[in-house]
């Protein structure tokens, strides 16, 4: 694994997001995930397995 780098003065390109619903277990078990992407890029993506919505965060 690379570490993360930054660089403000690289342009980037557009990004793209995804929510999934993913059940596990037969079905007994289901949780949300969150996919952030760069359209341009294989390399820079996040995904979050704990996705909650920003009016449920205090």
């Amino acid at each position: 694994m690379a570490s993360a780098e930054s660089n403000t003065a690289v342009q980037t390109g557009p990004v793209r997001s995804r929510g999934y619903c993913i059940t596990v277990d037969d079905g007994r078990e289901s949780f949300f995930a969150l996919s952030i992407e760069r359209v341009d890029s294989e390399d820079a993506w996040l995904m979050s397995d704990t996705a909650v919505a920003l009016e449920n965060v205090r």
